[in-house]
């Protein structure tokens, strides 16, 4: 099939859609980190002020450049009112392009020296979060994240807290360079959170290749893999992962700025769908990228997915999510009636 042109078939932004793959400071509006700073009397570099999408090589020193501009826009986020707006915003933004569920990655050990420790940390995410789903009617779950550059008993600790809270907290990750730590050490930390009825969301096979998509899965027992666009690779390996009901938070325009991939449209999305993958598209970190999350359903339109697979994405985005039964049962019900409707220009339906 060949590529459909930019902007055509019917508005992906009405599209009902679920957003999996987000972290916290990510998360944030350029407009916001510039209003941030400028209160705080920051000088952001040119990078983080010119409005280019990031691109790094796939190698440390570019995650080096990555990790640093990450840094130096979390380090705005420096009390409970910065945490508070950065949260509502990215619930608004997800509203406006059509996400009826967002599942929100944050790593409280981040924000834990501003606001009184990491318990306050994740308390002042989870009310925000419940206030910011009542205002905009966006339902919201919580991620707690764990970092590979941290002591896998930091870890624990995290999954600890995380449990306590689960719910809210609907899953427990692993972010940060795949190429730190030693994924096995993360397992007992997984094991917690699962014991708490918390999804297992690694990161995992986007840095690195099918063999560390097999160390994920063996150790920490993934619901969905935080990328995981690598298993495309190795056919028997991404049978296996298909076969074990594993969904893929997949992130082109982040792959394409870690330089994974040369172009977005390189993802191998039709490889995965035709290995009969669960699929959820996200945004990871468009404050770098420059990509939120409907622009990731546009890439795919470029790559040639009519609005019939774009709606079967979207639902699959639905299905792959810990929503609460009625908010996936109304998501569904409106990714349906959206596929129903006329499509522009088709004056026969």
């Amino acid at each position: 099939m060949s590529p459909s042109p930019a902007g055509s078939g019917r508005d992906l932004r009405t599209l009902p859609k679920a957003h999996l793959h987000l972290h916290f400071t990510g998360s944030m509006r350029p407009t916001t980190l510039w209003e941030l700073a400028a209160e705080r009397g920051m000088r952001l570099p040119r990078s983080l002020t010119d409005d280019v999408a990031l691109q790094v090589e796939p190698d440390r020193r570019g995650w080096f450049r990555f990790q640093r501009q990450y840094d130096t826009a979390r380090a705005v986020v420096d009390s409970e009112s910065a945490m508070r707006r950065l949260l509502h915003e990215a619930v608004e933004d997800d509203a406006a392009e059509g996400s009826g569920r967002l599942e929100l990655q944050v790593d409280p050990t981040s924000y834990a020296p501003f606001v009184g420790g990491i318990t306050p940390a994740v308390e002042i995410v989870l009310d925000q979060a419940e206030c910011s789903e009542a205002e905009t009617g966006v339902s919201v779950g919580i991620v707690v994240a764990a970092s590979r550059t941290r002591h896998p008993l930091d870890a624990r600790a995290l999954a600890r807290l995380a449990a306590r809270s689960a719910g809210q907290v609907i899953g427990f990750g692993l972010s940060n360079d795949e190429r730190r730590g030693d994924t096995e050490d993360f397992a007992p930390a997984f094991r917690i959170a699962r014991e708490a009825g918390l999804l297992s969301v690694p990161h995992g096979g986007e840095l690195l290749g099918p063999s560390h998509v097999r160390e994920v899965v063996e150790h920490l027992r993934p619901d969905r893999l935080g990328h995981g666009v690598r298993a495309a690779e190795d056919p028997h390996l991404l049978e296996q992962v298909v076969g074990a009901g594993i969904g893929f938070e997949l992130c082109p325009a982040s792959n394409a700025s870690l330089g994974v991939l040369e172009h977005a449209e390189d993802v191998p999305l039709r490889r995965l769908i035709g290995a009969g993958a669960q699929i959820a598209l996200g945004a990871d970190d468009p404050l770098l990228f420059g990509s939120r999350l409907l622009d990731q359903y546009e890439t795919a339109r470029r790559i040639g997915l009519d609005d019939a697979e774009l709606a079967d994405l979207a639902a699959s985005s639905v299905r792959l999510s810990a929503a609460p039964e009625p908010v996936r049962s109304r998501l569904l019900a409106g990714v349906r009636d959206w596929l129903a409707a006329p499509a522009p220009g088709d004056a026969t339906r």
